[in-house]
This record gives structure tokens, C-alpha cells and sequence, in this order.
């Protein structure tokens, strides 16, 4: 297979999220798709953070020769350089942060509304009636982030497994009622499982 010789900024930006949402594409299909070798999407999602932040930089100063342009600034007057979108950011202290799971994905508002709403439509539905349901990510693989050591040790980890399953979880208000965990996985009956009957296991 020939490959490419190497992609823009905004196709490694789409690499990234092809690997990171929720049915991340491993290297050696994230290569395919893109054409490149395996060794350099590696090391784009090495320097992912790096790559995104770039990313984040071209959209503010893109965005700010936009407006500049709207207030009637020419090139020749206002230039988003590197240099001013650094000192913008640190007048306003503004900085790249990595978005922790999906809180970035809820509104406050909206929050706050269906709490109070919740209450009304549950009136009158017994607590061990109401159930909930929610899905979340295995990563039966990843080693802890932290670890306890002496002063003078050093605390070196190995590379970190991005390998994961995704786990429906239900239980009702009480706590009395757990339904059989559902997990789904890349294969619908692994190698692993070979001499398994898969119905007596503790999950679907």
C-alpha cells in the first residue's frame, strides 16, 4: 500500500477524533483510512494536545481577522500574529484545557430545569419504580495514574492502553432492583470465549 507523505493540520485534527470518540479507530485503521503509515499516526496521537492546541490557535486568529476585518481593519493594520494571540490570552487569561468527560456537553440551565421538573413527574411513582440507565467507558486495560513512592524514587509508567468496552448500567431509585449489566464490545463472541457459555455470565 503506498502512503501519503504526510497531512494537513486539519486531517491530523480529524485523525485525533476519529481515534478519540466513542468507537475510536485503532492505528493501524486510522493508517488505512488515511493512507500514511502506522508510525505517523502514532505519533500524531502522541502529540494530540499539541496538535489541538495549534488547532485552537489558527481558529482564534482566523476568527479574530474576521472581526477586525468587520470593524474595519485592513491586513495592513491588524495582523493575528503568534505573538498577539499570546499576549491576548494572557491579558484575558485565557489557556488550552483538555475538556474532562462530558461536562463540556451540559447546559446548567437545562440542569437546573429538569431537576425541578423531575420532582413533578415523579410524583406519585414509587421510588422503586423508577429506574435509570446510563452508559459509560471500560477501559479494562489503563493502569492507575497515581502511584505511592518513595522521595528518591522515580515514577515511571509504561504506555498507556486505550483498549475499551462500553458499559450500559440500570438500577432503580432504591438501589433494590440492578439490572444485568450490557456490554458491547468490537466482537460479538471474542476467541476468549470460545469454550464460554455466554448467557451465565453476569452481564449481556
Amino acid at each position: 500500500m503506498s502512503h501519503r507523505i504526510g497531512l494537513t493540520l486539519k486531517e491530523k485534527i480529524a485523525l485525533i477524533k476519529d481515534n478519540q470518540n466513542a468507537h475510536g479507530l485503532s492505528v493501524r485503521e486510522l493508517a488505512d483510512n488515511y493512507k500514511i503509515s502506522k508510525s505517523s499516526a502514532a505519533n500524531i496521537l502522541r502529540r494530540s494536545e499539541e496538535l489541538l492546541a495549534d488547532y485552537s490557535s489558527n481558529c482564534n486568529k482566523e476568527k479574530a481577522r474576521q472581526v477586525a476585518e468587520q470593524l474595519g481593519y485592513t491586513s495592513e493594520t491588524f495582523k493575528a500574529s503568534n505573538g498577539w494571540l499570546k499576549k491576548f490570552r494572557n491579558r484575558y487569561a485565557i489557556s488550552f484545557r483538555t475538556i474532562n468527560g462530558e461536562s463540556a456537553l451540559v447546559d446548567n440551565s437545562t440542569v437546573e430545569e429538569w431537576t425541578q421538573r423531575l420532582s413533578t413527574i415523579l410524583d406519585g411513582f414509587d421510588e422503586n419504580d423508577v429506574f435509570n440507565a446510563d452508559e459509560t467507558g471500560l477501559s479494562y486495560r489503563a493502569t492507575p495514574d497515581h502511584s505511592l513512592v518513595l522521595s528518591k524514587e522515580e515514577c515511571k509508567g509504561g504506555k498507556k492502553s486505550k483498549e475499551r468496552l462500553t458499559v450500559l448500567l440500570c438500577s432503580n431509585l432504591t438501589g433494590t432492583v440492578k439490572l444485568k449489566p450490557v456490554v458491547i464490545g468490537k466482537s460479538q463472541r471474542p476467541r476468549c470465549f470460545k469454550n464460554i457459555t455466554t448467557s451465565k455470565l453476569p452481564v449481556i
